[in-house]
């Protein structure tokens, strides 16, 4: 059983990996949006691929650091697998980093 689901207050350990993760689920998210709102417009419309070209291989690199720190967080807080995929799949569809970081941290954080 996870920690949320018994709401017994979260270890040290779950607490340090959740604000870890809530951070690089913002990094994450944030680079996506300037990826796609406006990295891509400008290489489609706008024919620069400039901005691409940086922040493309910055999000990869981000990104794995995310998957590194939703399964640091899914381990401790002892998620089931189904639930840690989706987590991790949230860092590649723009605004789903920010609904999945609200929606995993609310039960957490109300049971500190």
């Amino acid at each position: 059983m996870t920690t949320s689901e018994t709401q017994a207050p979260p270890t040290p350990e779950v607490v340090a990996a959740l604000k870890r993760y809530r951070v690089g689920a913002w990094v994450v998210g944030v680079g996506l949006l300037v990826l796609v709102l406006i990295g891509m417009p400008l290489k489609y419309i706008g024919g620069d691929g400039t901005v691409v070209a940086i922040v493309g291989p910055i999000h990869g690199f981000l990104y794995m650091g995310y998957l590194l720190l939703t399964a640091d967080l899914a381990y401790r807080d002892r998620w089931p697998v189904g639930r840690a995929v989706l987590v991790a799949l949230a860092g590649t569809i723009p605004f789903v980093s920010f609904v999945a970081e609200r929606k995993i941290t609310r039960p957490l954080r109300d049971a500190t």
